[in-house]
């Protein structure tokens, strides 16, 4: 089979690779339908990620056929439509018992980092019955891909752990897919103002039509100024950091105010300063979260009930056979405005 396979910081390749195998009774094969690049995968291709080493099938999102199930798995059999999670959850361990799926002791965030991933035309999905998702059959199965990261991630890393309220002011540092899935869910709530940062007019842009108040363009301390102007000098309840650099964190922490929240969603290679000689007195809460897709099942709803149409993130679309170049469109959004790529894998 086709599969995109890391070779190391900054290089990739397009390679035949052995169909994959059920190893253990639970697990399924998937043959893929559609899958995707995530801002993740960028920050392993820069090495950021060292849990995944050289030779890995990258991917971790998709949506898929089961094609063979291991003797365990009871939910799922050959010909059903599924989505799948990032995140493989045994739901048995102490973990997956508190809903933290994301630390599941024998899963976790595993595809595409430590076992092989999506980006190919076939996978294998550990605990098979608690990481797939069924498909119901007249969904948009192009719009569910971002059920398989982004928009859970946007939705428990960014606006739960941000608590965003009612009438409340929230600012989302970063504009690309994870930031916008995090501003269409931040919208369950109704936030009276939703501030959007980057740099990129397009996004901010798109921004507004998916229903930001206000947009600011700038960065460090220009970014700043203009949130507290925006906000009366005040800043915003809660700061939802989506790029995962040390500037933008500085952001977050300069313009939270007093009894607000900073909601880390950015995945960080590099440290950050944190300003406790500022914020210690400001009744400031800082939140940290790997997604952990437990709110995938109310997402799926909100999606078939058009409550929020995710599609409108896809720009651009490829077959797997031309995934090098869906890299080199995704990791250039600056100049080829693209927020998410869907790549075909089998029709």
């Amino acid at each position: 089979m086709k599969a995109l396979v890391y070779l190391g910081p900054g290089q990739k390749v397009l390679e035949e690779r052995p169909m994959p195998e059920i190893s253990a009774a639970t697990d399924a094969i998937v043959k893929v339908t559609r899958t995707t690049i995530c801002g993740t995968d960028l920050h392993i291709l820069k090495g950021d990620v060292p849990t995944c080493t050289p030779g890995r099938i990258l991917g971790h999102e998709g949506v898929g056929i089961v094609e063979q199930t291991g003797d365990a798995v009871t939910q799922f059999k050959k010909g059903d439509h599924v989505l799948i999670s990032c995140i493989s959850s045994c739901g048995k361990c102490e973990y997956c018992r508190k809903g933290m799926y994301s630390h599941c002791t024998t899963g976790g965030w595993i595809l595409g980092n430590t076992i092989d991933g999506t980006q190919a035309e076939y996978v294998r999905i550990p605990h098979a019955d608690t990481s797939l998702y069924p498909i119901p059959q007249d969904a948009d199965e192009e719009a569910l891909v971002m059920l398989s990261d982004i928009l859970p991630t946007g939705f428990e890393c960014g606006v739960l752990n941000g608590k965003v309220q009612p009438g409340g002011t929230v600012a989302i540092v970063g504009a690309g897919p994870v930031g916008l899935a995090a501003l269409l869910t931040a919208q369950f709530y109704s936030p009276a103002e939703i501030i959007m940062i980057d740099l990129d007019d397009h996004r901010l842009e798109v921004a507004k039509q998916f229903g930001a108040t206000k947009t600011v363009n700038g960065s460090g301390e220009a970014a700043t100024q203009q949130v507290m102007a925006l906000t009366g000098g005040r800043g915003v309840d809660v700061a939802i950091e989506a790029v995962g650099i040390p500037a933008t964190f500085q952001v977050c922490q300069d313009i939270v105010a007093p009894g607000g929240t900073v909601a880390n969603v950015g995945v960080h290679g590099a440290k950050v300063d944190l300003h406790l000689e500022r914020l210690w007195s400001h009744n400031i809460a800082i939140t940290t979260r790997l997604v952990d897709t437990v709110t995938t099942p109310m997402l799926l709803k909100t999606v078939q009930s058009g409550k929020i149409n995710p599609k409108q993130l896809i720009t651009h679309r490829f077959g797997l056979d031309q995934i090098l170049e869906a890299y080199e469109t995704f990791g250039n959004a600056a100049g080829t405005q693209a927020l998410k790529v869907i790549i075909e894998a089998h029709t």
